[in-house]
């Protein structure tokens, strides 16, 4: 069993870190004794929740960043550099969820989806490199791993940041940084895509439950803890992986 302090001494970043699986990440990481910094667009949620993360006895760092712009990106990965002393573990978490095959949907899932993560990575390299057990997780989704007629821009998004981070992890490993991914199913919390889409497309909801061999929707929680598990020293020889947290959902028909 890891230990409930596994990450004490530790640096971690999270992007899109004030709401659902940002926040669970966060939060599990401050939980196992990482110091902790997030950055969002919403100024409200970002303090409650680095209030949160600050309950658990950690150094914390927040900084409202829209990661569709690369100078904010840089701004903040310096600011929690300076401010935590240092960064270990690197999150890329945000979307813009995109979706059809529209010319905002494409602007926006390659803006936040994929070019926050090619910025972040980028400014972040330096501390990493210097960082204790130094890796990158990149969060993309199941929709990167098939075909959509819904979502053709995010998943061609999301399949992006399952590619760069294949590449990633060859061209950081001689500088001992890992880099994985994970690509969460449909995952429901208060406030969520799902959440909202209950309400308000009741057939979409219901047939995507359906297609969840164990009949419910993940949670954020389940994400943060393969999370928690790529960025500690259980996985220190995982990198270039894509992981599928899913429940199933791709078994479905």
């Amino acid at each position: 069993m890891a230990s409930s302090r596994e990450f004490s001494g530790r640096r971690v970043l999270v992007a899109g870190g004030s709401r659902g699986i940002g926040r669970a990440m966060a939060i599990a990481f401050a939980e196992q004794g990482a110091a902790v910094s997030i950055c969002a667009r919403g100024a409200d949620t970002l303090e409650s929740t680095r209030a949160e993360l600050a309950r658990h006895g950690v150094a914390t760092h927040a900084m409202v960043c829209d990661l569709g712009q690369a100078a904010q990106i840089e701004a903040w990965v310096a600011a929690a550099a300076a401010t935590l002393g240092g960064i270990d573990v690197l999150v890329n978490n945000a979307s813009a969820f995109g979706g059809g095959d529209t010319e905002k949907g494409w602007t926006d899932s390659l803006d936040v989806d994929v070019q926050a993560v090619v910025r972040a990575s980028r400014a972040a390299l330096p501390f990493l490199v210097k960082g204790q057990s130094p890796s990158i997780i990149n969060i993309s989704s199941i929709s990167g791993l098939r075909p959509s007629t819904r979502t053709a821009a995010y998943g061609a998004a999301k399949a992006a940041v399952i590619h760069y981070t294949g590449s990633q992890a060859a061209m950081y490993a001689r500088q001992g940084v890992r880099v994985n991914c994970i690509a969460p199913g449909s995952i429901e919390f208060p406030g969520g895509v799902w959440a909202e889409r209950k309400v308000s497309t009741p057939a979409l909801y219901q047939g995507i439950l359906a297609s969840i061999p164990f009949g419910r929707l993940g949670t954020a929680e389940e994400i943060a803890e393969v999370a928690t598990f790529l960025a500690s020293s259980r996985a220190r020889w995982v990198t270039g992986q894509t992981i599928a947290v899913d429940g199933g959902q791709m078994l479905g028909a």
